[in-house]
């Protein structure tokens, strides 16, 4: 369900890896970036008219709620199958993508989902 050879997923990947114990692994034919719990997933989709509809160079995040809010406002964004009703967003991202403002997104993500400890850590290496 995605390329390996994705550039895209090569920037994502460098970003997501850079956090204090985040490791990646493959769930559900998708890359996901994870410490004890998943903080990023790379590509994800929507259900249309009873099909789904791939998003295959997207980052997914969970936010806050007026944070998800503020994005989902923007056409690069939408509501992902499953994780959606649980607060997760998705963000579609390519080369033209401002990767400051993704990475503040992973980072908003693995802050709500790695735990005390690992944030510390993280904001001790800022």
């Amino acid at each position: 369900m995605f390329d390996e050879a994705d550039p895209i997923l090569g920037r994502v990947r460098a970003l997501a890896l850079a956090f204090p114990d985040a490791a990646e692994k493959i769930s559900h034919g998708r890359p996901v970036f994870f410490t004890t719990k998943i903080f990023a997933y790379y590509g994800g989709s929507v259900k249309v008219d009873g099909a789904y509809r791939q998003h295959e160079q997207s980052v997914l995040v969970l936010l806050d709620p007026q944070e998800r809010e503020a994005l989902l406002g923007e056409e690069r964004c939408y509501v992902p199958a499953y994780l959606g009703p649980s607060g997760w967003v998705g963000v579609d991202v390519g080369d033209d993508s401002d990767w400051d403002e993704i990475r503040e997104l992973l980072d908003a993500s693995y802050r709500r989902t790695a735990g005390s400890r690992r944030v510390a850590a993280l904001d001790a290496t800022a």
